[in-house]
């Protein structure tokens, strides 16, 4: 199908947490499709959706990939996005390019954490769902159990349009409760099926089910309803619009089965998806935003100005940076200018492209509903919308969570810190969720991440697509130092030896103020005690010497200074021997005004099955934590606690063995407070040491 219309376009992603089989079921779609000679597998490295080295290496999908394909009289852009925790940002982002979506559930494991979390976001943005429960042959698989949870996590009653033909080693197929028929497998690979009568002992069952899913299906029509409740039979056709109805309302979430593996139900899937599952036309307008902030409707039509967002980008050294959009009303077509009214910039188009997992299709125009490649855009990146440039408006993008985990890193080479630089700016246009900053107060580069895989990953393609290898450290807490009680001293700095002389004298008293705020500087000083030009030169000289405390070196803060007295010499007097007077006043006493360490203490929201609450609070009392409550949502429950940073930096896979991978949680600074005694020595005392031993 080499021109298609908007009402032929199905953009359709699979999403769930991973190891559901979500890249299979793609490659699958894509043999199917004739996409591929061969069934394409993630354990032998010959997928077409995973085809990332980072992704070859781990067997398992990070970063979001498309494939453009036709089935039947559909236009299908498949978006097969990634599953664990690490890289959920990129499948969030994904959800923007979809009219709909395919939950793809495990029949051994079931939903966890990070599905639910994903099925919710996919519910708030109002996507139509579709449940493929997968991996029927494998050992183990009982998709009844898997069935009898669903109902508490979607908005859309599950409905039932198959029932599987036996489980496990004897799975072979699947019953159409819509036709009444069976679907035997050849069990090959191929995807061949021949449709057979249900077998006798199925028989009740596959009626009964029926009986419910019809029943299901009629509610979301009314004349449908009234029809059936009247006893009438109805038309296939009455069934199908109302069962097609009732996914677009959301009222309804289907559910099939199959093997993905196996090719065994993807032939079903695919024509699920051309039949029933919305057009960008069905899906409906998107609401845009006016320069001015106020809100318009937009169809999506081609005859409509230009609204497209940027849900993607993936940065390449060589063939430059792919900038993957979604087209919601308007046309694009290729080697002309388009309009970035986030970065308020014009963009050159040059080449665009449909992809296929890794292959690339040229294509010349992109209609009202695709999605699209642009190759070597200048300034667009992930969450940047086009449009009119008369007319400008924005699609709002999808928040990028917090990060979680934190590592100082450094070049194996030095004089590599400015090419580490760039090449993170590079990942970071491909990767929003990644973060990079410089702590002024250790002077360390930090990168931060969703968890350690993640950054695991970003290292590789460092070294990978920039050449750049890097080492990861724990970060150094910044501690900082403040005082518990008041002092009243004189700094005093006289010095002569020969010549013109310094003198610089004055008096200050040490307040403790709220130790989350810096430091308030008052001048009380009366009567010309220090001439007012010298006044500035007390406040540097305390502002310099609080950057390096008297209990550990660290940064002084929560205090109040008041300037009260001095005196001065009219030839010896300068701004500099002040500022030293300052310095040496602010040390004096801030030693006697019982210093005490602070640490930076972060607020933890933590989502786990509800059956690993006990184990999640009992080791968060082991941190230092201090509950601040529990919410219920559904089976999971968020343990939301205060706990130091210090016992945070490595908490990511701590908590995926204590929840075996169901646990996620965010993370963000609090405030500052004071550390422990017993702890604050111990600080101290390794700090000097690491000094002392730099010093040599």
């Amino acid at each position: 199908m080499s021109n298609y219309d908007t009402s032929d376009i199905r953009n359709v992603g699979l999403v769930s947490h991973v190891g559901t089989g979500k890249t299979s079921l793609a490659d699958a779609m894509l043999f199917s499709a004739g996409q591929n000679t061969r069934l394409g597998k993630v354990d032998t490295e010959t997928s077409l959706m995973d085809f990332e080295p980072e992704e070859v290496k781990r067997r398992t999908t990070i970063s979001s990939s498309i494939a453009s394909f036709n089935w039947k009289k559909a236009r299908i852009n498949l978006i097969d996005t990634p599953g664990g925790a690490n890289f959920v940002a990129d499948a969030r982002n994904s959800l923007q390019g979809m009219d709909s979506a395919i939950i793809v559930i495990d029949a051994i494991d079931g939903l966890k954490l990070q599905s639910i979390k994903l099925i919710k976001q996919a519910q708030e943005l109002e996507l139509p769902l579709c449940v493929f429960i997968n991996k029927l042959e494998r050992e183990n698989a009982n998709y009844k159990t898997v069935i009898d949870k669903l109902n508490s996590t979607f908005e859309g009653k599950p409905v039932l349009l198959q029932l599987p033909i036996g489980q496990e080693s004897s799975f072979k197929g699947v019953i159409d409760l819509l036709k009444m028929k069976a679907l035997i497998f050849e069990l090959n690979e191929s995807g061949k099926f021949t449709e057979q009568d249900i077998p006798a002992e199925l028989k009740a069952e596959a009626e009964s089910m029926r009986e419910a899913t019809l029943e299901s299906i009629v509610e979301c029509d009314d004349a449908t309803l009234e029809k059936y409740l009247e006893g009438a039979d109805l038309t296939e056709e009455e069934i199908t619009s109302a069962l097609k109805k009732g996914i677009l309302n959301r009222q309804i979430t289907p559910v099939m089965f199959g093997a993905a593996t196996k090719n065994v139900g993807v032939h079903q899937i695919l024509n699920f998806i051309a039949d029933y599952m919305p057009s960008p036309i069905e899906k409906g307008a998107i609401k845009v935003k006016k320069a001015d902030g106020s809100e318009q409707t937009r169809e999506p039509a081609s005859s409509e100005p230009l609204a497209a967002l940027v849900f993607k980008t993936i940065a390449d050294p060589y063939a430059g940076q792919l900038t993957i959009m979604r087209v919601f009303s308007g046309e694009i077509n290729s080697d002309t200018n388009i309009y970035n009214s986030t970065k308020k910039a014009k963009e050159r188009v040059g080449q665009m492209l449909h992809l296929v997992g890794k292959k690339q299709e040229p294509t010349a125009k992109a209609v009202a509903g695709d999605i699209i490649a642009v190759a070597k855009l200048k300034d667009s990146h992930t969450g940047d919308s086009f449009s009119d440039e008369k007319n400008p408006v924005t699609i709002p993008a999808i928040s990028q969570p917090a990060p979680v985990i934190s590592f100082a890193i450094k070049p194996k080479s030095k004089g590599d810190e400015d090419k580490i630089q760039s090449s993170l700016k590079r990942l970071m246009e491909e990767d929003p969720t990644l973060q990079v900053s410089r702590d002024l107060q250790t002077k360390e580069i930090i990168l931060s991440g969703m968890g350690q895989v993640h950054l695991d990953v970003a290292i590789e393609k460092l070294k990978r697509k920039f050449g750049v290898e890097v080492i990861l450290e724990t970060p150094k807490i910044p501690y900082k130092e403040t005082i518990t009680s008041d002092a009243k001293v004189q700094g005093k700095y006289k010095k002569q030896s020969g010549g013109k002389g310094q003198y610089g004298d004055c008096w200050i008293e040490l307040h403790s103020i709220d130790k989350n705020k810096d430091m308030e500087f008052i001048d009380k000083v009366v009567g010309g005690a220090i001439p007012r030009q010298y006044i500035p030169a007390v406040e540097s000289g305390i502002r310099e010497a609080m950057q390096e405390g008297v209990l550990a070196g660290y940064p002084t803060v929560g205090i109040q200074v008041v300037l009260f007295d001095g005196s001065y010499h009219p030839v010896d007097s300068s701004e500099m021997a002040f500022k030293v007077a300052g310095s040496m006043a602010f040390k004096k006493a801030a030693a006697e005004a019982r210093p005490v360490l602070l640490e930076p203490v972060m607020h933890v929201e933590i989502t786990v099955p509800e059956e690993n609450v006990g184990d999640i609070m009992g080791d968060l009392n082991s941190r230092r934590g201090r509950m601040q409550g529990v919410e219920a949502e559904g089976a999971t429950q968020t343990v939301k606690a205060q706990i130091p940073m210090a016992e945070m930096l490595k908490y990511a896979p701590d908590l995926n063995s204590m929840t075996s991978g169901a646990g996620i949680f965010t993370m963000e600074f609090s405030h500052y407070e004071e550390v422990p005694a017993h702890l604050a020595q111990k600080i101290i005392e390794e700090n000097k040491t690491t000094k002392e031993t730099t010093a040599k």
